[in-house]
């Protein structure tokens, strides 16, 4: 057998593995999120503090100075919070939260109330005044004053205004007052311990420098409670914040999911039931104007959802996605979309290529159900809803050009040549392109590559876009694999920086994440799939 024939048979045999293999994972990977999940039951569904922000309909955002909650719709949550929490935290008096003691008080409720702290003086001296004000109105309802929150940790104020803002307030009220911050930064402001009556702080393994994985996130908080016990002896010490987001970014082994919530919170009442610890869990609900601040993920820390519901029961397993049949659904209209698609085009004969399509279009489904549900997540407004609409359209196209073209050579044991745009169809628009699918696949390399720099350099709240890029990523590898050496042409010098651009940035994802995050894994393999065939024609060309 001449060497030439035997590569082409081994390419044919990889190509094989590798559009079976995207088929398998595509199917595998919503069965695994439909799958229930066996957790830990909590102790109770009670549980004893939760933060409260009411600006959770679609427009709704504190940032927004003239925005204002009646009093009625505060009301209506707190009535209903009450039945699941003895307690709410807030974190401002303005637009409408001045009237939560009050009526947190009738249904039995204590309030940790919130005193808002920024840059600016006068607004700084309005929250102070008003949560004096409150503090004589409505003492019996309040449990603690958080004068300030995490405004150390965004360096808005320093150690010594803030600990005068705070002395007013104490000296005005025989309320217990604290302070509100990360932990690590009351190890770096110790002295705030001075004006204080204890110490509230944040507790959050997802945010941590060093994120911590779900199954050891309780036993991270532990150690760190009783590491600032043991730092601030004589003081009470109370867990301001804690909890895990249900959707958004992996961090490392950090994995954001609605499953990896629930094993939190149950754990975490676990362990809260067997020490005496005051706490208070973030937040009662999700809250999308967050996602202006930290990406999808900031919205995503309820116990509820925007629309009151609760996310997961406190007993039993927990269903990552109950709608997972429909991305296998989805992936089943791919499959006959692509069938389609090759009968009014058919240039093989064979079962071979049709079976070909029919994969390549199931795999082509739930990789756009992927894509998709991150929509429905991360997605702020119309703009990015049609943007994402859009590129998901020319994604599906793409993958159906490429997937006719990887049929038509699987079908044959022939060259085909038809399947890929000859030498004499280089110049297109005026432009010498290195083959027929050179302008497709430079548009993808240059939106992988300028989402490459984004992940590396500024990546902390992006999403991991895998079911967009899988499309073509996948497809121009099977391409590859299976051109002739008459096929490969000198690729085009653009795409020759981009390839090294999106090797060098997708090993380097991997680098950031310190091998932990199984995501990061995939995005590399992605950006070599698309990369590496460019760098090897080029290699051949050049010889």
């Amino acid at each position: 057998m001449p060497p030439q024939t035997a590569l082409a048979r081994i390419a044919r045999l990889l190509a094989w593995i590798v559009l079976i293999a995207a088929a398998v994972f595509g199917a595998g990977y919503w069965y695994l999120l439909g799958r229930p999940v066996a957790l830990p039951d909590s102790p109770t569904a009670k549980i004893a503090c939760v933060s409260y922000a009411p600006f959770r309909l679609k427009g709704e955002t504190p940032f927004d100075l003239h925005a204002f909650i009646p009093p009625e719709r505060i009301e209506a949550d707190l009535k209903a919070l009450s039945q699941r929490f003895d307690c709410v935290r807030t974190y401002s008096m303005s637009q409408g939260l001045g009237a939560v003691p009050d009526i947190a008080g009738r249904y039995g409720m204590k309030v940790l109330m919130g005193i808002w702290l920024g840059r600016d003086p006068v607004a700084n001296d309005r929250e102070v005044e008003l949560g004096i004000a409150a503090a004589k109105r409505d003492h019996d309802s309040l449990r603690g004053i958080i004068v300030g929150n995490e405004v150390m940790l965004r360096g808005e104020l320093s150690e010594k205004a803030l600990a005068a803002y705070i002395a007013k307030v104490n000296a005005a009220t025989d309320v217990p007052v604290t302070y509100a911050d990360v932990w690590e930064f009351w190890e770096k402001h110790p002295g705030l311990a001075k004006v204080t009556d204890y110490l509230t702080i944040h507790i959050l393994p997802y945010w941590e420098d060093e994120p911590v994985a779900p199954e050891k996130a309780v036993h991270h908080v532990a150690d760190v409670y009783q590491h600032m016990k043991n730092e601030f002896a004589g003081k009470q010490i109370m867990i301001g914040e804690t909890g895990w987001p249900s959707q958004g970014r992996t961090r490392r082994d950090a994995s954001a999911s609605l499953v990896n919530e629930a094993r939190y919170v149950r754990e975490f009442l676990n362990y809260a039931a067997t020490v005496d610890m005051p706490y208070n869990v973030i937040e009662a609900f999700d809250q999308p104007w967050k996602r202006d601040l930290e990406g999808t993920v900031g919205g995503y820390w309820g116990i509820f959802d925007v629309d009151a519901k609760p996310k997961f029961a406190m007993t039993g397993p927990v269903v990552e996605e109950p709608r997972w049949t429909w991305a296998l659904a989805a992936g089943g209209a791919g499959a006959l979309l692509f069938l389609l698609a090759g009968a009014f085009a058919r240039t093989w004969r064979g079962a071979q290529g049709w079976l070909a399509l029919a994969l390549a279009g199931f795999a082509t489904g739930t990789a756009l159900a992927a894509h998709v549900r991150l929509l429905l997540f991360s997605c702020r407004n119309t703009l990015e809803w049609a943007a994402g609409i859009v590129i998901g359209a020319i994604a599906l196209f793409t993958a159906l050009s490429l997937a006719r073209a990887v049929a038509s050579r699987l079908a044959s044991t022939a060259n085909v040549t038809a399947a890929v745009a000859p030498s004499v169809e280089r110049r297109r628009l005026g432009i010498a392109w290195s083959d027929g699918f050179t302008p497709q696949r430079f548009f993808w390399m240059f939106v992988l590559g300028l989402y490459a720099i984004l992940m590396v350099f500024n990546g902390r709240y992006r999403d991991f876009p895998i079911g967009l890029f899988a499309l073509p990523c996948i497809g121009f590898l099977l391409l590859a694999l299976l051109r002739t050496r008459e096929d490969v042409l000198m690729p085009l010098v653009e795409e020759r920086l981009l390839a090294i651009i999106i090797a060098v940035l997708g090993v380097a994802v991997v680098v950031q994440e310190l091998g932990a995050n199984a995501v990061s894994w995939g995005w590399m393999i992605l950006s070599l799939a698309l990369s590496v065939p460019v760098l090897a024609a080029w290699r051949r060309a050049s010889r």
